[in-house]
């Protein structure tokens, strides 16, 4: 694998992939499938460089700090920002968007907006362990009834990452899951002529549950969670559980880690025995460690 970078953890179709590529992110790409239970090892080599942006590598290679999640310059996370959905540039944009209710742990519901032709990849890329439609439309339409739901009924549009993954572990049923964002939804539904945007059709309420997708029945709680990596520095062990970009490995030193994979991402990789362990910086779960970015 030396000489490959990984590009991150994707969702496409309900399984964690894996995308890679060489020459620094302008060369041959691949995508790697994960199973659970499959052993994974990787060792990063030399510096961690820019990812660039929007399919464009990074004029000047840049090197970027080994914790941060989003590996990009500040030019390049510029222009990335500037072009995404979330800045709120592409008021003429003439795809259909999809609103969503997203449930993450007890008390941890949150409302979002994603385009309609890439189905749930989204959620899964949040790591939400249960969502529902909420209504679909124009962009514009979606976007006020993002804000309506936070004026209205105090729903935020963002939940820090450390907070999803310190209650993965202990989640309630998939009825009560189901029921706590049933009651948003109804919450929601309600709003209808205080301010729904006419142009926002209702979807009807149903409840996915990612939990079983994602692993975290069979996986035991995670201890600790990677911060960065370093030259040289090995990941290795047996993948039990996946989770937005985090993937749980079970490892021979440290018992089950998170590794959070846009930490990955900038670095060249070379292959390691999948027993060979830990020899990366680790802090217990909750206990801090990364910027978060993915919301």
């Amino acid at each position: 694998m030396s000489n490959w970078r990984c590009t991150g953890l994707r969702w496409p179709d309900g399984e964690p992939v894996l995308g890679w590529a060489r020459g620094g992110g302008s060369g041959e790409r691949r995508t790697s499938v994960l199973a659970y239970g499959k052993e994974l090892g990787f060792r990063a080599e030399g510096e961690r460089h820019c990812v660039g942006a929007r399919g464009h590598v990074c004029p000047v290679r840049a090197v970027v700090p080994v914790r941060s999640t989003g590996a990009r310059c500040p030019e390049c996370a510029r222009l990335d920002r500037a072009h995404s959905v979330a800045a709120d540039t592409l008021a003429d944009d003439p795809r259909t968007y999809r609103v969503y209710l997203a449930w993450f742990g007890p008390g941890m519901v949150k409302v979002g907006i994603t385009g309609e032709a890439r189905g749930a990849a989204r959620l899964r890329e949040q790591g939400a362990v249960v969502f529902s439609w909420l209504g679909r439309g124009p962009l514009m339409a979606a976007r006020r009834t993002e804000e309506l739901l936070r004026s209205a009924l105090g729903v935020p549009d963002r939940i820090p990452y450390a907070r999803k993954r310190a209650v993965r572990g202990e989640l309630p049923g998939a009825a009560e899951r189901a029921a706590e964002i049933e009651g948003l939804y109804r919450s929601a539904e309600a709003l209808e002529g205080a301010g729904w945007p006419e142009a926002l059709e209702r979807l009807p309420f149903e409840a996915v549950d990612h939990a079983g997708v994602f692993g975290l029945g069979a996986a035991g709680a995670a201890a600790r969670v990677v911060t960065g990596l370093t030259d040289g520095g090995v990941v290795a062990g047996r993948l039990v559980a996946a989770a937005g970009p985090d993937l749980h490995l079970e490892t021979a030193d440290e018992g089950i880690v998170v590794l959070d994979t846009r930490l990955v991402t900038g670095w060249d990789l070379a292959g390691a025995d999948a027993r060979a362990g830990l020899s990366v910086p680790v802090v217990a779960l909750g206990g801090g460690g990364v910027q978060d970015g993915l919301f």
